[in-house]
């Protein structure tokens, strides 16, 4: 009895104690996460009202750097495709690049066995459940701009590879970080894998949910912070974190007007020469001749986290495009299954567009 009345008097007198712990922590956490967002929005603000505005534009032709190769579908099985079935003709989509410390340029992106176009297509998505990997010769991103000079190597995180996860796999987003390389990638749940060599893959959990759906991830890393970008519903939300682990709260980076159609898709975030830029392509739906449609946008801002309320500075070519730069910062722009079958690569220069204050 005695022993019961000490248990009771410890649990009367610790619970208060261990609420309010746990709600000075929570309490913590979301003053960390509040400040994190207005670091992450004011980190690059100009002192000067004045800046100028670019626009990149491609300079070149397409080159046709990958095309995918006949391979087997690992399954499980969708409604048209079959576990253990090859079959010789796949497409790409929303896809990463990066030089890794092998001395060679990778790209890494949604693939499956190739659907046609059109209308009617039941699913023009069906069987996207892992990641297909490219990789170019040694060599200078300029000195492997070559046709079909991208090979294929096995394909990364089928659902087999990744027990307990959703089958999808889609947008994997790569970056390197502290020795070793992350992948991020969605749909909602977005989760993340990591890698010492870009070919070896573990599946690490997910990092958060949202409600509404979360797709099409991207990250840039700038003063010490990374932006995530990713579209749900008609928008472009954003969260930031310090160590890709541990992101903020959600914020709508950019929205459609009300009413209208064809979504932002594959959001990317770009600094250059003191201001922000956000790329992304959009869905037309009165175009039908392909399920891939390449009629991407520039919008402009001082501000990382807000790019609302705003016209496009500019309209570039590309279907998930990719703006990325090589071994000597020149600027490049990379294509899913426009102009060409696979990803093609075209260069790209920034022109200055207008002054703004």
């Amino acid at each position: 009895m005695h022993t019961m009345l000490k248990f009771l008097f410890a649990i009367v007198f610790c619970c208060p104690f261990i609420f309010c712990f746990a709600f000075a922590q929570q309490s913590k956490g979301e003053n960390e996460n509040h400040l994190l967002l207005i670091q992450a929005s004011q980190i690059s603000k100009k002192r000067d009202s004045t800046f100028e505005i670019f626009a990149p534009r491609i300079t070149g032709e397409w080159v046709n750097v990958y095309k995918p190769e006949s391979d087997v579908f690992p399954g499980p099985d969708s409604k048209r495709f079959k576990a253990g079935a090859k079959y010789e003709d796949w497409q790409v989509n929303d896809h990463s690049i990066i030089k890794g410390t092998d001395g060679r340029w990778h790209a890494i992106g949604i693939t499956h066995p190739a659907i046609a176009a059109g209308p009617g297509v039941l699913n023009p998505h069906e069987g996207e459940w892992l990641s297909f990997h490219a990789v170019s010769p040694k060599g200078t991103l300029k000195h492997n701009l070559v046709e079909h000079s991208w090979k294929d190597y096995p394909k990364i995180l089928p659902p087999s590879e990744r027990p307990g996860e959703i089958k999808e796999n889609h947008a994997p987003h790569v970056i390197a970080f502290q020795g070793q390389y992350s992948m991020i990638y969605g749909p909602s749940p977005m989760r993340y894998a990591t890698s010492k060599d870009l070919f070896s893959w573990k599946p690490q959990g997910e990092l958060f949910s949202q409600i509404g759906g979360a797709r099409d991830p991207s990250v840039m890393g700038h003063n010490g912070i990374y932006y995530m970008a990713y579209c749900s519903k008609q928008g472009v939300m954003a969260r930031v974190s310090k160590d890709l682990l541990k992101w903020s709260d959600p914020v709508t980076i950019f929205e459609l007007p009300e009413g209208e159609t064809g979504g932002p898709e594959s959001p990317t975030i770009h600094f250059y020469k003191g201001s922000f830029y956000l790329l992304f392509c959009r869905w037309d739906q009165k175009q039908t001749n392909f399920t891939y449609q390449d009629k991407s946008f520039i919008y402009h801002s001082n501000d990382p986290l807000n790019f609302r309320n705003r016209e496009p500075v500019a309209e570039i070519q590309g279907h998930a495009p990719e703006l990325f730069q090589d071994e000597h910062d020149n600027w490049w722009i990379s294509s899913a299954e426009r102009p060409f079958r696979g990803v093609s690569i075209a260069p790209v220069k920034w022109v200055k567009v207008k002054k703004s204050k």
